[in-house]
Protein backbone atom coordinates (compact mmCIF):
# COMPACT_ATOMS: atom_id res chain seq x y z
CA UNK A 1 0.00 0.00 0.00
CA UNK A 2 2.86 2.39 0.65
CA UNK A 3 4.69 1.69 -2.77
CA UNK A 4 1.58 2.50 -4.29
CA UNK A 5 0.65 5.40 -2.21
CA UNK A 6 4.09 6.30 -3.37
CA UNK A 7 3.34 5.88 -7.15
CA UNK A 8 0.45 7.65 -6.66
CA UNK A 9 2.67 10.71 -5.08
CA UNK A 10 5.46 10.66 -7.47
CA UNK A 11 2.52 10.61 -10.84
CA UNK A 12 0.91 13.94 -9.26
CA UNK A 13 4.19 15.77 -8.90
CA UNK A 14 5.15 14.74 -12.51
CA UNK A 15 2.33 16.09 -13.63
CA UNK A 16 2.53 19.24 -11.07
CA UNK A 17 5.63 19.88 -12.86
CA UNK A 18 4.53 19.30 -16.59
CA UNK A 19 1.85 21.82 -16.33
CA UNK A 20 4.39 24.24 -14.34
CA UNK A 21 6.27 24.46 -17.03
CA UNK A 22 3.98 24.18 -19.98
CA UNK A 23 2.53 27.28 -18.18
CA UNK A 24 5.89 29.28 -18.84
CA UNK A 25 6.43 27.87 -21.97
CA UNK A 26 4.81 30.53 -24.20
CA UNK A 27 6.75 33.81 -23.50
CA UNK A 28 10.31 31.19 -22.88
CA UNK A 29 9.21 30.28 -26.64
CA UNK A 30 9.26 33.99 -28.28
CA UNK A 31 12.17 34.96 -26.01
CA UNK A 32 14.55 31.84 -27.05
CA UNK A 33 13.42 32.48 -30.73
CA UNK A 34 13.44 35.55 -31.44
CA UNK A 35 10.19 35.81 -33.33
CA UNK A 36 5.96 35.37 -32.30
CA UNK A 37 4.49 33.62 -34.80
CA UNK A 38 1.22 34.89 -35.70
CA UNK A 39 -1.19 32.51 -37.16
CA UNK A 40 -4.16 34.41 -39.40
CA UNK A 41 -6.79 32.65 -41.69
CA UNK A 42 -7.03 34.09 -45.09
CA UNK A 43 -10.55 34.47 -46.76
CA UNK A 44 -12.25 35.75 -43.44
CA UNK A 45 -12.64 39.71 -44.67
CA UNK A 46 -12.93 41.90 -42.68
CA UNK A 47 -11.21 39.80 -39.64
CA UNK A 48 -8.35 38.01 -41.36
CA UNK A 49 -7.57 37.92 -45.29
CA UNK A 50 -4.73 38.57 -47.48
CA UNK A 51 -3.53 39.32 -50.98
CA UNK A 52 0.10 37.88 -52.59
CA UNK A 53 3.38 39.37 -51.21
CA UNK A 54 1.69 41.24 -48.29
CA UNK A 55 1.28 40.92 -44.52
CA UNK A 56 -2.39 39.70 -43.69
CA UNK A 57 -4.83 42.92 -42.63
CA UNK A 58 -8.44 42.77 -40.87
CA UNK A 59 -9.91 43.39 -37.46
CA UNK A 60 -8.54 40.37 -35.81
CA UNK A 61 -5.42 40.56 -37.11
CA UNK A 62 -5.13 44.40 -35.58
CA UNK A 63 -6.23 42.97 -32.04
CA UNK A 64 -3.61 40.55 -32.34
CA UNK A 65 -0.66 43.20 -33.03
CA UNK A 66 -1.98 44.92 -29.37
CA UNK A 67 -1.32 41.98 -28.03
CA UNK A 68 2.25 41.80 -29.85
CA UNK A 69 2.89 45.33 -28.91
CA UNK A 70 2.89 44.40 -25.18
CA UNK A 71 5.23 41.43 -25.79
CA UNK A 72 7.29 43.74 -27.33
CA UNK A 73 7.59 46.14 -24.17
CA UNK A 74 9.37 42.65 -22.32
CA UNK A 75 11.52 41.50 -25.79
CA UNK A 76 11.53 45.03 -27.94
CA UNK A 77 13.65 43.18 -30.73
CA UNK A 78 11.02 40.43 -31.26
CA UNK A 79 10.00 39.69 -35.59
CA UNK A 80 6.57 39.44 -36.11
CA UNK A 81 6.08 36.38 -38.27
CA UNK A 82 2.55 36.21 -39.94
CA UNK A 83 1.83 32.17 -40.86
CA UNK A 84 -1.24 31.68 -43.19
CA UNK A 85 -3.36 28.39 -41.80
CA UNK A 86 -6.73 26.64 -41.92
CA UNK A 87 -9.51 26.87 -39.32
CA UNK A 88 -8.42 22.75 -39.74
CA UNK A 89 -5.12 23.41 -38.54
CA UNK A 90 -4.93 26.61 -36.99
CA UNK A 91 -5.26 24.69 -33.76
CA UNK A 92 -3.32 22.10 -33.36
CA UNK A 93 -0.45 24.49 -34.64
CA UNK A 94 -1.43 26.20 -31.57
CA UNK A 95 -1.05 23.45 -29.24
CA UNK A 96 1.97 22.11 -31.05
CA UNK A 97 3.80 25.35 -30.22
CA UNK A 98 4.35 25.96 -33.78
CA UNK A 99 2.23 29.23 -33.18
CA UNK A 100 1.75 31.77 -30.86
CA UNK A 101 -1.30 33.44 -31.68
CA UNK A 102 -4.23 32.71 -33.85
CA UNK A 103 -6.26 35.34 -35.37
CA UNK A 104 -9.74 34.97 -37.30
CA UNK A 105 -13.16 35.16 -37.25
CA UNK A 106 -12.63 32.19 -34.44
CA UNK A 107 -15.47 31.08 -32.68
CA UNK A 108 -14.96 30.05 -29.22
CA UNK A 109 -16.82 26.81 -27.61
CA UNK A 110 -15.81 23.77 -25.47
CA UNK A 111 -14.92 21.54 -28.41
CA UNK A 112 -12.25 23.83 -29.22
CA UNK A 113 -10.80 24.72 -25.84
CA UNK A 114 -9.93 20.99 -24.99
CA UNK A 115 -7.09 21.98 -27.88
CA UNK A 116 -6.65 25.19 -27.02
CA UNK A 117 -7.19 28.63 -24.88
CA UNK A 118 -8.32 31.98 -25.90
CA UNK A 119 -8.66 35.30 -24.85
CA UNK A 120 -11.12 37.68 -23.49
CA UNK A 121 -13.78 38.09 -26.58
CA UNK A 122 -13.26 40.16 -29.36
CA UNK A 123 -16.32 40.14 -31.46
CA UNK A 124 -20.23 38.91 -30.49
CA UNK A 125 -21.79 37.46 -33.69
CA UNK A 126 -23.99 34.77 -34.69
CA UNK A 127 -25.04 32.50 -37.64
CA UNK A 128 -27.47 33.67 -40.61
CA UNK A 129 -28.01 33.17 -44.35
CA UNK A 130 -27.03 35.00 -47.50
CA UNK A 131 -30.05 35.04 -49.90
CA UNK A 132 -30.62 36.22 -53.18
CA UNK A 133 -33.80 38.17 -53.03
CA UNK A 134 -35.31 35.70 -55.16
CA UNK A 135 -34.55 32.79 -53.05
CA UNK A 136 -37.58 30.68 -52.10
CA UNK A 137 -39.78 32.39 -49.79
CA UNK A 138 -39.55 29.69 -46.91
CA UNK A 139 -35.66 30.79 -47.00
CA UNK A 140 -36.74 34.37 -46.52
CA UNK A 141 -39.19 33.31 -43.55
CA UNK A 142 -36.17 31.65 -41.55
CA UNK A 143 -33.96 34.08 -41.86
CA UNK A 144 -35.95 36.99 -41.46
CA UNK A 145 -37.66 38.48 -38.38
CA UNK A 146 -40.28 40.40 -40.63
CA UNK A 147 -42.70 38.71 -43.20
CA UNK A 148 -40.98 37.87 -46.69
CA UNK A 149 -41.31 41.13 -49.00
CA UNK A 150 -38.88 40.16 -52.07
CA UNK A 151 -40.28 38.40 -55.06
CA UNK A 152 -39.52 34.51 -55.06
CA UNK A 153 -37.88 32.98 -57.86
CA UNK A 154 -40.24 30.81 -60.49
CA UNK A 155 -37.22 28.55 -60.03
CA UNK A 156 -37.42 25.37 -58.81
CA UNK A 157 -35.44 25.25 -55.08
CA UNK A 158 -32.44 23.58 -55.19
CA UNK A 159 -33.37 22.80 -51.21
CA UNK A 160 -29.28 22.77 -50.54
CA UNK A 161 -27.64 25.60 -48.56
CA UNK A 162 -23.98 25.71 -48.44
CA UNK A 163 -21.25 26.85 -45.48
CA UNK A 164 -17.64 26.71 -45.03
CA UNK A 165 -16.58 23.55 -44.12
CA UNK A 166 -15.23 22.84 -40.33
CA UNK A 167 -16.80 25.39 -38.61
CA UNK A 168 -18.87 25.62 -35.37
CA UNK A 169 -21.82 26.70 -37.89
CA UNK A 170 -21.79 23.72 -40.07
CA UNK A 171 -21.74 21.90 -36.95
CA UNK A 172 -25.12 23.41 -35.57
CA UNK A 173 -26.62 22.78 -39.04
CA UNK A 174 -25.82 19.06 -39.39
CA UNK A 175 -26.75 18.36 -35.67
CA UNK A 176 -30.39 20.37 -36.44
CA UNK A 177 -31.07 18.73 -39.71
CA UNK A 178 -29.92 15.22 -37.84
CA UNK A 179 -32.85 14.94 -35.28
CA UNK A 180 -35.94 16.04 -38.17
CA UNK A 181 -36.79 14.86 -41.69
CA UNK A 182 -35.51 17.48 -44.31
CA UNK A 183 -35.55 17.39 -47.84
CA UNK A 184 -32.66 19.86 -47.31
CA UNK A 185 -29.13 18.92 -48.17
CA UNK A 186 -25.88 20.74 -47.39
CA UNK A 187 -23.25 20.88 -49.25
CA UNK A 188 -19.72 22.38 -47.79
CA UNK A 189 -17.32 24.65 -49.53
CA UNK A 190 -13.63 25.61 -48.85
CA UNK A 191 -13.81 29.45 -49.00
CA UNK A 192 -16.58 31.84 -48.16
CA UNK A 193 -15.95 32.93 -51.97
CA UNK A 194 -16.78 29.55 -53.43
CA UNK A 195 -20.05 29.32 -51.58
CA UNK A 196 -20.32 33.41 -53.08
CA UNK A 197 -20.09 31.91 -56.40
CA UNK A 198 -22.23 28.83 -55.95
CA UNK A 199 -25.19 31.33 -54.56
CA UNK A 200 -25.05 33.74 -57.21
CA UNK A 201 -24.74 30.86 -59.57
CA UNK A 202 -28.23 29.40 -58.20
CA UNK A 203 -26.32 25.86 -57.52
CA UNK A 204 -27.37 26.59 -53.47
CA UNK A 205 -30.28 28.69 -52.31
CA UNK A 206 -28.77 29.52 -49.39
CA UNK A 207 -25.20 30.50 -47.90
CA UNK A 208 -24.79 30.29 -44.10
CA UNK A 209 -22.18 31.70 -42.10
CA UNK A 210 -21.85 34.48 -39.15
CA UNK A 211 -23.63 37.49 -40.21
CA UNK A 212 -20.58 39.66 -39.68
CA UNK A 213 -18.61 37.53 -42.27
CA UNK A 214 -22.15 37.34 -44.67
CA UNK A 215 -22.37 41.39 -44.68
CA UNK A 216 -18.73 41.64 -45.66
CA UNK A 217 -18.82 39.12 -48.19
CA UNK A 218 -22.33 40.11 -49.79
CA UNK A 219 -19.96 43.72 -50.66
CA UNK A 220 -17.51 41.36 -52.85
CA UNK A 221 -20.53 40.44 -55.50
CA UNK A 222 -20.84 40.59 -58.94
CA UNK A 223 -23.92 42.50 -57.84
CA UNK A 224 -24.50 43.29 -54.38
CA UNK A 225 -28.00 44.79 -54.41
CA UNK A 226 -28.88 41.15 -55.90
CA UNK A 227 -28.47 39.56 -52.47
CA UNK A 228 -29.84 40.33 -48.93
CA UNK A 229 -28.22 39.20 -45.70
CA UNK A 230 -30.49 37.70 -42.65
CA UNK A 231 -31.28 39.78 -39.79
CA UNK A 232 -32.17 36.68 -37.86
CA UNK A 233 -29.39 34.68 -36.05
CA UNK A 234 -29.78 30.99 -34.90
CA UNK A 235 -26.86 30.80 -32.91
CA UNK A 236 -24.49 32.69 -30.89
CA UNK A 237 -20.46 33.22 -31.66
CA UNK A 238 -18.31 34.71 -29.45
CA UNK A 239 -15.11 35.56 -31.47
CA UNK A 240 -11.61 35.10 -29.66
CA UNK A 241 -8.11 34.60 -30.10
CA UNK A 242 -6.58 31.41 -29.94
CA UNK A 243 -3.57 30.56 -27.11
CA UNK A 244 -1.48 27.44 -26.12
CA UNK A 245 -3.41 25.97 -23.07
CA UNK A 246 -1.69 26.24 -19.32
CA UNK A 247 -0.28 29.49 -19.89
CA UNK A 248 -2.20 31.56 -17.30
CA UNK A 249 0.54 34.24 -17.19
CA UNK A 250 0.51 34.56 -21.81
CA UNK A 251 -3.46 34.74 -21.63
CA UNK A 252 -3.08 37.58 -18.53
CA UNK A 253 -0.79 39.42 -20.77
CA UNK A 254 -3.01 39.28 -24.01
CA UNK A 255 -6.66 39.70 -22.00
CA UNK A 256 -4.95 42.65 -20.15
CA UNK A 257 -3.66 43.98 -23.61
CA UNK A 258 -7.02 43.80 -25.30
CA UNK A 259 -8.99 45.48 -22.03
CA UNK A 260 -6.13 48.95 -22.64
CA UNK A 261 -6.74 48.88 -25.77
CA UNK A 262 -11.01 48.51 -25.62
CA UNK A 263 -10.59 51.47 -23.24
CA UNK A 264 -8.28 53.28 -25.24
CA UNK A 265 -9.78 56.23 -27.62
CA UNK A 266 -8.67 54.46 -30.31
CA UNK A 267 -10.97 51.06 -30.39
CA UNK A 268 -14.03 53.01 -31.75
CA UNK A 269 -12.24 54.09 -34.87
CA UNK A 270 -10.59 50.86 -35.32
CA UNK A 271 -14.28 49.65 -34.96
CA UNK A 272 -15.68 52.19 -37.33
CA UNK A 273 -12.84 51.25 -40.27
CA UNK A 274 -14.11 47.87 -40.25
CA UNK A 275 -17.84 47.93 -39.53
CA UNK A 276 -19.04 51.57 -40.47
CA UNK A 277 -22.29 52.08 -38.60
CA UNK A 278 -22.64 49.03 -36.82
CA UNK A 279 -19.29 50.26 -34.89
CA UNK A 280 -21.29 52.07 -31.75
CA UNK A 281 -23.55 48.96 -31.19
CA UNK A 282 -20.31 46.56 -31.32
CA UNK A 283 -18.54 48.65 -29.16
CA UNK A 284 -20.62 48.38 -26.51
CA UNK A 285 -21.15 44.86 -26.32
CA UNK A 286 -17.43 44.21 -26.42
CA UNK A 287 -17.13 46.38 -23.92
CA UNK A 288 -19.80 44.73 -21.40
CA UNK A 289 -18.03 41.46 -21.93
CA UNK A 290 -14.33 42.65 -21.70
CA UNK A 291 -12.41 41.75 -18.44
CA UNK A 292 -11.88 45.04 -16.46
Amino acid sequence: MAKRMRRLLLANLALCLSAFAAAAATLDTIASRGTVRIGYISGQAPFSSSQPGAEPVGYAIDLCGEIVDEIEHQFPELKRVYVETTLANGFDAVKNEELDLLCGSITVNLTRREAVDFSQPIFLTGASALLRKDSPGYLQTLFFDGPAVHAVSERVATNVIGMRANTTTAATLREALAIQESETKLTDFSTHEDGLKALEGRKIDAYIADQALLISLAKRARDPSSLTVGDRMFTHEPYAIALRRNDADFRLLADRALTDFYMSDDFLPLLESYFGAEAPMLHTQIIMQHVP
